[in-house]
């Protein structure tokens, strides 16, 4: 660790497993509701247990982003954090919105308005922890007078996310107008400003991991912002198809949210050029398994399974049923949870002495179950998905005839979702088994780090 204020850190990684745990607990709940009869139908009915599992995810994920950017900014900026203090009060106001929001939810507390069913008062929570999110981390680089595209690029993936959560505070009575402007929010992030933050990330790692060249590197992040803002703003389209807009967001939508795998080709053509011009000769191949994998993943989930039902002429069949779970959880766990999972990697050794900067076999068996439990899952909603849309859609069956005939495929995604499971409370148990200590490294504290250790040159530092 190369300054002290990075273990802020820490405690938002710590938070973000605690909740990515109960997301999962969740999850299968909510799966195991299609085998059969529910002896919790009264208690936790399933609309109850998915908007608990979807909100647990954008709260985990997004606790874990700030505690990987109070690591990144720190060390990109060469500096300490602006105000610690300042970090921790945002971590307790944080921590109290999502579990209040989560209890809330239980009784049935919110907006009804998907992945943003926080009340108001909760959402105004939530604005004022990111502006002394971005209060914090834009002063610390403003008295570091070090600005790096890398943590440029993230920054303003940040900024963005912030900026366009504010449609989600205003309420409209007109369903179109509120699914409308729902999209604004949730679309321009997952697809849009979300993936700058998964470059930044991505980047900072292949420069640490791989000690590739720094402006190499800071080019490909040009190169995927920009595809992001040309596809990713008009691919919002492709969201409004069937909600009452004119029909002119038909091509739009179809033409540009296609042209979206084309970043995610992007990010992973540049992983692996990094990995390739430099090869794996850093330590912590941990890291560098989940830094890869998430590009990979990315481009197989949120691409190609992305691409594959964009169009409306396929969309008009598959809206709505469960081809959209196979994409949504094969996109997120790639571009999101797996980057943040890859930044916790990278900076657990150096916040807990006595782990091996390799990895523990813990690790690695936490890496593969998730993998495999998430591919298998994948395809348990992609066979599910198809059935339904051919009994439902084609055949004209109703809704609860066709989930009987699907059943099977629940049994499959419950099993596999049970491997994933495993696989997190792996990685959540590898993550509490060694203690914290902050300790500084006094040598790498005033400048670059040195150039014996394989990471990075004093050039690229």
């Amino acid at each position: 660790m190369r300054y002290r204020s990075q273990s802020v850190a820490y405690w938002y990684f710590a938070v973000a497993m605690v909740l990515f745990g109960l997301q999962l607990v969740f999850g299968l709940l909510s799966a195991a509701k299609y085998l059969g009869p529910d002896p919790l139908l009264y208690i936790l009915p399933f609309d109850v247990t998915k908007v608990i599992h979807t909100n647990l995810l954008i709260v985990w994920v997004l606790t874990g982003f700030m505690g990987a950017t109070y690591w990144m900014v720190p060390d990109e900026s060469r500096t300490e954090l602006y105000s610690v203090k300042l970090a921790y009060l945002q971590l307790v106001l944080w921590t109290l919105m999502g579990v209040t929001a989560v209890v809330g939810y239980l009784f049935r507390y919110g907006t009804g308005n998907k992945l943003l069913e926080q009340p108001l008062p909760h959402k105004i929570v939530i604005v004022i922890c990111m502006l002394l999110f971005l209060f914090n981390i834009g002063m610390t680089i403003w008295k570091s007078k070090r600005f790096t595209t890398t943590e440029g690029v993230l920054v303003l993936g940040l900024g963005l996310a912030a900026v366009l959560y504010l449609p989600a505070l205003l309420e409209y009575e007109n369903y179109t107008v509120a699914i409308f402007y729902r999209w604004w929010t949730i679309h321009l992030w997952v697809e849009g400003v979300w993936e700058m933050i998964q470059g930044g990330f991505l980047a900072y790692l292949l420069i640490r991991l791989s000690g590739a060249d720094r402006e190499v590197m800071e080019k490909w992040l040009y190169v995927i912002v920009g595809l992001v803002f040309i596809a990713g703003i008009l691919g919002t389209a492709h969201h409004y198809y069937w909600v009452g807009v004119p029909a002119y967001w038909l091509p739009i939508g179809g033409i540009f949210s296609a042209l979206e795998p084309v970043a995610l080709v992007g990010m992973a053509i540049y992983a692996y050029s990094a990995m390739r011009r430099s090869g794996m000769s850093h330590p912590n191949t941990l890291a560098l398994h989940w830094t890869l994998g998430s590009a990979v993943f990315t481009l197989f989930g949120a691409g190609l399974l992305g691409l594959a039902h964009t169009f409306p002429d396929v969309n008009k069949w598959t809206h709505g049923t469960l081809i959209t779970a196979m994409h949504g959880h094969a996109a997120f766990y790639g571009a999101y949870a797996m980057i943040t999972l890859a930044m916790i990697s990278f900076a657990m050794p150096s916040m807990t002495p006595g782990r091996s900067e390799q990895g523990s076999s813990i690790g690695y068996w936490s890496f593969w179950l998730q993998l495999g439990g998430m591919f298998g899952m994948t395809l348990s909603f992609a066979t599910a998905g198809i059935g339904q849309v051919y009994l439902e859609r084609i055949l004209g069956m109703g809704y609860l005839d066709a989930q009987l005939k699907i059943q099977v495929h629940f049994v499959m995604l419950v099993v596999t979702g049970s491997i994933f499971a495993i696989g997190v409370g792996l990685f959540i148990y590898d993550f509490f088994r060694y203690a914290p200590r902050f300790e500084v490294d006094d040598g790498q504290t005033a400048g670059p780090r040195p150039a014996t250790k394989p990471v990075v040159t004093a050039a690229h530092a």
